[in-house]
């Protein structure tokens, strides 16, 4: 079986309007994704990590399609392998990184396709799983805001919760809707340096937070990171912003979080996301990936949580798409997901998307054929 074309789309599919609003929505209706073709009629779907970039990654993997063009897609790590190395010069964090992993989860659909099995049993997995689930919210403008949408969470069958708020306030106001019984998660997205990072700490303690996330900038300053977890009081959670498992070495070796989020957009893809996840089970950490999406990374990262152990809850959004990327909607049962049983990812694409909601600033696809 051969490749014989990549077909990269940037889209630009809204976040449906809710009420309250968030000053994140617009950032957050942009999506890449990815079909890789074959001789065999068999299509692969990716997502790459899009969010501020979605030209830049596309223009990297129309670069990197030359290479695919020819090559096994049922040896994903010998292909992706070829293509880091020629993918270096755009950083082994970020851009390049990002064009890989939605690569590598397209091919590794197509394995599974191939082997008529869902992806979560090529990775080792034995049977179906319904996973837990916390729910990922946007960050919102005050704390009166923040309890209708915790409200509305918990009225929809989530046992977990997870604010993007940076005051303690919100905090307060979350703890008391959500009551005793109800998981707390808190990441403020890198916004201090350690000695401000650990006063705030102290301070939301008494909320009892299942735990704080990326707390310090910049988030790889791992020897700050462990600073603040020695006297947090609290789990610490980090790795969403790291790439590869050289990179989540330090973070290990540093002892800087209890809890790691590699994100299988952006660490490299399911082959690398799959190391991670093994040395986090060497190093007893827990780990709560990242996966704040909504097309196939978010699948993946479902197949991933399902076949390895270490894992925990699976990160689902607090907003949907005006349009599914899916035909098939997700099955949620009492604050746990499904994870999808047909080959591969088993979802279809819905590609009315595609014409509907082009990414304004290319206004096409980018179609790459050999």
């Amino acid at each position: 079986m051969k490749i014989t074309a990549v077909q990269v789309t940037p889209l630009a599919i809204p976040l449906r309007q809710e009420t309250p609003e968030s000053p994140w929505a617009v950032g957050l209706g942009r999506q890449i994704i990815i079909q890789v073709f074959t001789d065999a009629g068999i299509v692969g779907l990716g997502e790459a990590f899009a969010y501020g970039v979605p030209s830049a990654v596309s223009a990297v993997i129309e670069d990197l399609t030359p290479l695919l063009i020819g090559a096994d897609p049922t040896q994903p790590e010998v292909v992706i392998d070829r293509l880091a190395q020629a993918a270096s010069l755009y950083g082994r964090r970020g851009l390049g990184l990002f064009a890989l992993s939605g690569i590598d989860i397209a091919l590794w659909d197509i394995l599974g396709k191939v082997k008529r099995q869902p992806l979560y049993r090529l990775l080792g997995g034995t049977e179906p799983k319904l996973l837990p689930t916390y729910v990922s919210l946007l960050r919102y403008y005050n704390p009166p805001e923040v309890a209708q949408v915790v409200a509305r969470c918990l009225e929809a069958g989530f046992h977990a919760v997870k604010l993007h708020q940076l005051d303690v306030k919100s905090v307060e106001i979350a703890r008391r809707v959500a009551g005793n019984d109800v998981e707390l998660m808190l990441d403020v997205n890198c916004p201090w340096n350690k000695d401000d990072a650990l006063a705030f700490a102290r301070v939301v303690a008494p909320y009892r937070l299942a735990w704080l996330e990326e707390p310090v900038w910049p988030p790889d300053d791992y020897v700050s990171l462990a600073y603040v977890r020695q006297g947090a009081g609290m789990p610490i959670a980090s790795g969403e912003n790291e790439g590869t498992v050289y990179g989540f070495q330090p973070l290990f070796l540093r002892e800087a979080a209890d809890i790691v989020q590699p994100s299988v957009t952006k660490v490299g893809g399911i082959g690398e996301w799959k190391k991670i996840a093994e040395l986090a089970v060497r190093h007893g950490t827990q780990i709560a990936a990242h996966s704040f999406y909504f097309g196939p990374g978010f699948v993946a990262t479902l197949h991933l949580m399902a076949a390895l152990p270490g894992c925990t809850y699976v990160e689902v959004a607090a907003c949907t798409l005006e349009a599914p990327l899916f035909q098939e909607p997700f099955t949620f049962r009492d604050g746990k997901i499904a994870v999808p049983e047909g080959p591969g990812l088993g979802v279809t694409l819905n590609t009315e998307v595609f014409g509907r909601y082009p990414y304004t600033a290319t206004g096409q696809s980018l179609n790459v054929r050999g």
